[in-house]
């Protein structure tokens, strides 16, 4: 390879790419290179000049360099292939996963879920912009889905200096339709709904949840398209409701529920208004409530409020929460580290005087892997708690 142009780290800096971090922040080089280097492949120095890895570079990002190898390698499609080959090999053989998930897969910016036979892709950075008709390529050859949906409609993309887009590879609509996941019918629009289509980080939640359901009166709160429901009613649950401020997330909740043949209700409602309304006081005690919010903390500076939110949504769970009751309760920001959601249910349970023990812990699955270096790649936490 020829000589590539390079970062230097300030002198006297401790970013945390001296400590296996991939980023490397604005703030913490001497110099920005140029504008003509944004998308391209720079290196990256120490204060002695040494090595530490080929990264993807943008000036318009706070985040100005991103690694993806400690070796001397380009960015090109013998890479990217070889990079896909080794996510899809780490993952089992299953029909919908999360095929690649970023840094954690060596590919910065990109996160391609497989749902079926077709494969939603987001491109989050200007490098793997410039290269995503190769992306494609690669994923088609290795993968061989019928289709790739682009979902380059995530806010982040601003971040990056990159227009908000969807389109599919073959240029032709992708059309909702019905799409089978661990044994339910969801009606998936792949190319315009939520995210990718499904969240699908919280597939083991789903059945770990279940086993408390049976019998029980079960309340599945921010429920989108109805999962944690689906899988108490089926599990024996006398009755379930879910809850979300998204109309169009309770009408394919209310459709799957048909669909799948289960005696589940849906409501549009905003969550913490349900549970401070006066009215519901007396509608009597819950035995199971699923809290699976949105991320309350979506930058560091939002983390005070999000925890306050965190603790009165929970407040409010264990407040009509029957004794014995199960709450499972689930944060999906990374800026919540396991002591601070500890800590907020921790206040919640002082608060509605429960004593609350920890049944189960719940992470992220095996196909959205952790870098250890990387508390970024490290969003979802949660616990399965019983009350007195």
């Amino acid at each position: 390879m020829a000589a590539l142009p390079f970062l230097k780290l300030k002198p006297n800096a401790k970013p945390r790419v001296l400590s296996g971090h991939p980023w490397v922040f604005a703030n913490e080089v001497e110099s920005l290179l140029s504008p003509e280097h944004d998308g391209e492949v720079v290196e990256c120095r120490d204060r002695a000049d040494r090595f530490l890895g080929s990264g993807i570079y943008n000036s318009k990002s706070q985040i100005l360099w991103r690694r993806f190898s400690r070796e001397h390698t380009a960015l090109n499609a013998a890479f990217l292939r070889g990079a896909i080959e080794r996510a899809v090999a780490r993952r089992t053989a299953e029909s919908n996963r999360r095929l690649v998930w970023s840094e954690s897969d060596d590919l910065p910016g990109l996160v391609v879920d497989q749902f079926g036979d077709a494969l939603v892709a987001q491109i989050q950075t200007a490098a793997l912009e410039k290269r995503s008709t190769l992306v494609g390529d690669v994923l088609a050859e290795v993968v061989k889905p019928a289709e790739i949906i682009f979902r380059n409609d995530a806010p982040i993309r601003r971040l990056e200096g990159l227009p908000m887009e969807v389109h599919t590879r073959s240029g032709q609509t992708w059309e909702p339709r019905w799409v089978t996941i661990d044994g339910f019918d969801y009606w998936l629009d792949l190319q315009q709904g939520q995210k990718t289509g499904f969240y699908l980080d919280q597939r083991p939640q789903h059945a770990a949840v279940a086993k408390y359901c049976a019998g029980k009166r079960v309340l599945d709160a921010f429920c989108n398209q109805g999962a944690f429901a689906l899988h108490a009613a089926r599990a024996g649950a006398r009755e379930v409701l879910g809850l979300d401020s998204a109309e169009d997330a309770i009408a394919a909740a209310k459709r799957n529920a048909i669909q799948n043949r289960v005696a589940a209700k849906f409501e549009v409602a905003n969550v913490f208004d349900w549970f401070n309304d006066p009215v519901r006081a007396g509608d009597g005690l819950w035995d199971v409530i699923v809290l699976d919010p949105p991320p309350f903390a979506k930058s560091k500076s939002a983390l005070e409020g999000a925890l306050r939110g965190y603790k009165e949504i929970n407040l409010r769970a264990l407040q009509r929460l029957a004794p014995g009751g199960v709450l499972a309760t689930y944060s999906c920001s990374h800026h919540m580290q396991d002591a601070e959601i500890r800590g907020v249910i921790a206040g919640a349970a002082t608060d509605a005087k429960r004593k609350v023990r920890v049944v189960e812990w719940s992470h992220q699955p095996p196909d959205h892997p952790v870098l250890v270096t990387m508390m970024e790649s490290e969003y979802l936490r949660g616990y399965i708690l019983r009350a007195e």
